[in-house]
């Protein structure tokens, strides 16, 4: 296979007016989406100057563009680097100055928290995708389209599966988000990994609502759907009764649904009548999933297929079939069928079954790097053992339960906040001494931040001010919920915040 765009274009002479993907706006055939591909590799190509290496980012809702824009660099050996659309301008200057992409297409929903980024990155060529608004200083994406040669090649020769094609950008542990780098390999043997987990073919229609940017969205069900030449459902973002309306017109027979999506769809009265029998299951993970919602949905007749993985596994790296998944709601399932997966202890020895231990996974979906990061890469990495950070344990059956994640990271509608980010800000504030925080439970989203503060004898902050500080520098659902006030944080002998002491008192 000379690279992962080859999947469309095949598709597209099998089986040309075969429906690919479907949003509100459009709907595209395999021979419109190979079509549309081709055009956007001419144009990145020829008129912006895209080879193989260089990065291609992108700020945008779900949509047709995005998938073609990624195949696009797929086809030319460039890399995809996808910008979660809920950051702030501070993490946007961060990224592209760590990515230093050549080409910056961006929707005109999020061209006002970036537009003042387009002097500090002149090595970058800011797009807008598709816009009416003469601006010679944002070319139009639609515009070059256009005028886009179809004589010349859409192609860069000698692209295979092992060229990188995906930077996808996760919260640091350090403070600064580290870019996990996915080759087409990785995508590949996803994808066949989500293939034998759903039971996938041809004849299914896939919705997907969780945002792309994340692997979660793009890799459990998209991507793989288009491979095996399944239809694919796309909406820009995910609103719960949106979700289930199209649940019930357009019948879909997989999605996939993290607990804070499952419960506010389950939070609805329409959760009740809405007619569930085209699906054949709900997929479901990113953080722990509770028994209880799952036997809520059991009640409508669905089994909720657990999955564990990390953006590093791209994602997928242990699950469970549909079948498994009526049984075995305490455990997330065995190694994906191109995976391997161990248990170890400190000393980083296979544990007893049984025992727990940090969860590792080795196979060809694990990243290829962290983005000009070889220390982080180092530690992550050992002897392509990918080191998730995870506790877990095996059943009598030896299916993985999933005991804790890593440490300190927050869950939070399923998304992955590092204290470490949270705390460099709160650092920064005059007058903050020291600051921790930790994740409290919720109902709604699972878990969300609090701020443990300590102040400078003399300082006047206050609760309202700390929180309003955030504003414009991290996401908003980075933000802290809360502000306790302490004289002192507890640290053991070594001198180390003792953060499980601070978790329990909130």
């Amino acid at each position: 296979m000379p690279n992962i765009s080859s999947w469309i274009d095949a598709h597209a002479r099998f089986n040309p007016e075969k429906l690919a993907i479907v949003d509100p706006q459009q709907s595209y055939s395999y021979a419109q989406l190979a079509a549309g591909i081709a055009t956007n590799a001419r144009v990145l190509k020829h008129q912006l100057r895209v080879g193989r290496g260089d990065r291609v980012a992108y700020l945008g809702l779900n949509g047709i563009e995005f998938i073609s824009l990624l195949f696009a660099c797929a086809r030319l050996g460039a890399i995809f680097v996808p910008l979660n659309w809920r950051l702030e301008t501070p993490e946007y200057d961060y990224i592209l100055a760590d990515a230093s992409p050549k080409v910056f297409i961006v929707t005109d929903d999020f061209k006002s928290q970036v537009e003042t980024l387009n002097a500090a990155h002149p090595d970058c060529r800011f797009v807008l995708q598709d816009s009416s608004d003469v601006d010679q200083n944002w070319p139009c994406l639609h515009t070059l389209q256009q005028a886009a040669d179809a004589s010349e090649d859409s192609h860069n020769a000698h692209v295979d599966l092992h060229a990188p094609v995906l930077i996808v950008y996760t919260s640091g542990t350090t403070g600064h988000p580290k870019g996990a780098v996915l080759t087409q390999q990785a995508l590949f043997y996803n994808a066949l990994n989500s293939q034998h987990m759903h039971n996938m073919s041809c004849s299914d229609t896939i919705l997907t609502v969780l945002p792309m940017f994340h692997v979660g969205g793009l890799n459990i069900q998209t991507l793989p759907a288009l491979y095996v030449g399944a239809t694919v459902i796309l909406h820009a973002r995910f609103q719960p009764q949106h979700t289930l309306a199209t649940i019930h017109t357009q019948k879909p027979s997989l999605t996939v649904l993290v607990p804070a999506t499952l419960n506010a769809i389950l939070a609805l009265p329409q959760w009740h009548t809405t007619d569930l029998s085209s699906l054949r299951s709900i997929t479901s993970g990113s953080s722990i999933v509770p028994p209880s919602l799952i036997e809520v949905v059991a009640k409508r007749g669905l089994p909720v297929q657990q999955v564990y993985g990390l953006t590093e596994t791209s994602p997928i790296a242990v699950y469970q079939t549909a079948e498994q998944a009526t049984t075995k709601f305490n455990s997330t399932g065995l190694p994906a069928l191109h995976c391997q997966m161990k248990l170890v202890g400190e000393d980083n020895i296979k544990v007893a079954d049984g025992q727990v231990g940090r969860i590792l996974i080795k196979g060809p979906n694990v990243l290829f790097e962290y983005w000009g990061n070889p220390q982080a890469t180092a530690e992550a990495l050992n002897n392509g053992w990918f080191d998730t950070g995870d506790l877990g344990h095996l059943g009598p059956d030896g299916h993985l339960v999933v005991d804790d994640r890593a440490k300190d990271m927050i869950i939070s509608g399923g998304e992955n906040i590092y204290p470490a980010e949270l705390e460099a800000h709160l650092h920064g504030l005059d007058g903050v001494l020291e600051a921790a925080v930790v994740g409290r439970q919720d109902s709604r989203w699972g878990e969300t931040p609090v701020a443990i503060v300590v102040l400078e004898q003399s300082s006047l902050l206050d609760k309202d001010t700390i929180l309003k500080s955030f504003a414009g520098q991290l996401a908003r659902f980075k933000h802290p919920s809360e502000v306790i006030f302490l004289p002192t944080l507890p640290r053991n002998v070594m001198g180390k915040v003792q953060k499980f002491l601070l978790r329990e008192m909130v």
